[in-house]
């Protein structure tokens, strides 16, 4: 590879991961033809871009990106690596963990979820408790809709009390 290539890749991989709020790097050394091709077809089907990058290129392209820091990173770019896109926080994690049951890779090198930095496998179990945008939304809208229900409920079942009681009143007053 050239010179002018590696600006290219290196490039093209500061595009990628400049407009990513998360992405994961994973080790997928150790995987033959067949289960790389299963792992991709998992990540395409939940939405996750993989790509696999050299490491000098991987890391020139994260200190090329301003406005973010990524130097905790640099320390585990050792080895093959493939970074997996995402745009859900825990999709990735939950993806590697699913994957796992079947082996022992990949093994999570690093994680970056909305400008946090998570080193090392031990860090997978974690990622894949934490909860998603769309999933926090959900337990919002839940936790709001909550009393307005119980008032709903309170009225609708004491409505018929009410009247029972204004009629009651006002048939004794006769």
């Amino acid at each position: 590879m050239n010179r002018e290539d590696k600006k290219i890749a290196i490039d093209a991989i500061a595009d990628k991961l400049s407009g990513a709020n998360v992405f994961y790097l994973a080790d997928t050394s150790q995987l033959n033809s067949e289960k790389t091709s299963s792992l991709r077809r998992m990540c395409f089907n939940k939405n996750i871009q993989m790509t696999v990058v050299k490491n000098k290129l991987l890391q020139k392209a994260l200190e090329k990106i301003e406005g973010k820091d990524y130097s905790e990173m640099y320390s585990v770019l050792a080895g093959p690596t493939a970074i997996l896109i995402s745009e859900v926080g825990n999709a990735p994690a939950r993806l590697i963990k699913e994957f796992r049951k079947k082996g022992d890779r990949p093994v999570l090198k690093a994680a970056y979820i909305e400008e946090s930095v998570y080193i090392g496998d031990d860090q997978l179990e974690n990622l894949c408790n934490v909860k998603s945008k769309e999933e926090l939304l959900g337990d919002v809208i839940a936790l709001l809709q909550s009393p307005a229900k119980n008032v709903v409920s309170a009225l609708k079942s004491s409505g018929g009390t009410i009247a029972g009681l204004v009629k009651t009143l006002s048939e004794r007053e006769n």
